[in-house]
């Protein structure tokens, strides 16, 4: 896949595992872990910078082949990369050059399109070599306690659909992958889509995930027919909890058992893992963006960055629109 060799692949990853491993707050989805099992470890890299022999920051990638044409892209099942320092690299002063120097380290491309995780809030260096961004939004509640988190709740969520849905459903965690995976599935099923990925990539990254003790799947099981509602897949870090995959069967969709497993996922966050926050990971969709909302969710922007090196490739994206 890669256009150097296999030795300088591999020695550029160790030294990414390595700085993984010591940096404090790096996002799961930059983890070298994750990024196996999503991209596969022949598919991904990453541009460093060092000062001295020490790396200070990195540039994490998952780079693509088609028609001859080399580009940077989101691996599925992972909603952000971006850039990562070290916390004592983060002042403008300092991140400046270093965020410049992982730019040129960059291999040759025809298009890059990355979605940044929020804590890389400074793109300048990028509008600067080129590249454009367009603002997205996550849903994020920040974990202080339970009674402010109830706070938070719209006053029709916590007074009628969370007692409504508890009646109705109780949660469970654990389960079978193959199952969630069904069940996950059945809002596509319904529009006549695919999923955007397939249970032997699911299995790979929950593997990875369980072998690192950070991911629980989530069941809302009817009380009397035993007949899953809803499922919910939820990994963490150090500092967040990630609402990674949430699904419902259309027809039971009127218990809301979506919500309550929502709410669910938010006190496991915040009694078991300490997390500080929790991020629903979306949505940009208006009626999914309203349910974050009413959960508490406050919009957090994040940038896509994209540039396009190619006129080729270029062309060939806008006939595609």
């Amino acid at each position: 896949m890669f256009d150097d060799a296999p030795t300088e692949l591999v020695q550029r990853q160790q030294a990414y595992r390595q700085f993984a491993s010591e940096a404090p707050d790096l996002p799961i989805f930059i983890n070298p872990t994750y990024l196996d099992a999503v991209c596969g470890p022949a598919h991904w890299s990453a541009a460093l910078v060092y000062r001295g022999s020490r790396v200070v920051g990195a540039l994490p990638f998952f780079l693509k082949k088609k028609l001859g044409w080399q580009y940077v892209a989101m691996p599925p099942l992972c909603r952000f990369m971006g850039p990562y320092l070290l916390p004592e690299e983060r002042s403008v002063r300092r991140e400046i050059p270093l965020l410049r120097a992982l730019i040129r380290h960059l291999p040759p491309l025809a298009a890059f399109e990355q979605d940044f995780h929020y804590g890389a809030a400074n793109w300048l260096p990028f509008y600067w070599a080129g590249f454009r961004q367009t603002t997205r939004y996550s849903y994020t509640v920040v974990l202080s306690d339970l009674a402010s988190l109830q706070c938070q709740l719209a006053p029709d969520y916590r007074n009628n659909k969370l007692p409504k849905a508890a009646r109705q459903v109780e949660i469970r965690r654990g389960g079978g992958l193959r199952t969630f995976f069904e069940v996950h599935n059945r809002s596509y099923e319904r529009q006549g889509l695919k999923a955007p990925f397939s249970l032997a990539l699911l299995e790979r990254l929950d593997e990875a995930m369980a072998a690192q003790g950070c991911r629980e799947k989530f069941w809302a099981i009817d009380r009397e027919t035993g007949d899953a509602h809803a499922v919910a897949y939820v990994i963490w870090d150090a500092r967040s909890a990630y609402y990674l995959l949430a699904g419902e069967d259309p027809a039971l969709r009127s218990s809301g058992a979506g919500i309550l497993l929502a709410w669910e996922a938010m006190r496991f966050a915040l009694e078991e893992l300490r997390a500080t926050t929790f991020d629903f990971l979306g949505s940009m969709k208006p009626a999914i963006e309203r349910v974050r909302r009413q959960l508490g969710g406050t919009p957090t922007p994040y940038f896509r960055v994209q540039r396009e090196w190619s006129f080729l490739w270029r062309m060939g994206k806008k006939l595609l629109r």
